[in-house]
């Protein structure tokens, strides 16, 4: 029972934090540009393909039509995640990387219990209930 709230409410909050995200990409265009440019990204064909990447890839997790799909869709996120963070520390801002060590603390908590919430289980995703020696087997 734990483990399906730990999965919900980390998967609610790693899509809150993905869609507020979204939002300012929609709402604070020219922030945003001049913020991705500062890392050394060209903005005018990455912030509308991050729009587009960050909600497929959240309906992907949430409405699981496909767990490898979603499998895949939690990878993409990780990666995301792990370049976002990597990129803010790489210009000497570690502030800014915060939400990304936030989302994925929500990612792996997320990832690591999404079999007890959910019917169709992931081989990917660990049992919580099955020591991991068994795991690997």
């Amino acid at each position: 029972m734990l483990e399906n709230y730990a999965y919900w409410i980390s998967t609610a909050l790693l899509s809150l934090l993905y869609l507020v995200s979204v939002h300012l990409y929609v709402t604070k265009r020219d922030l945003v540009k001049q913020a991705q440019i500062a890392l050394g990204y060209s903005a005018d064909h990455l912030v509308p393909f991050m729009i587009v990447v960050k909600i497929l890839g959240l309906v992907a997790i949430l409405s699981r039509l496909s767990v490898p799909l979603s499998d895949f869709a939690y990878a993409g996120i990780f990666y995301h995640l792990i370049l976002s963070g990597m990129a803010h520390l790489g210009v000497r801002n570690p502030k800014a990387a915060v939400p990304a060590v936030v989302g994925l603390v929500l990612l792996a908590i997320s990832f690591a219990t999404q079999n007890a919430a959910r019917q169709v289980p992931s081989p990917y995703a660990p049992s919580l209930t099955q020591p991991i020696h068994q795991s690997f087997n």
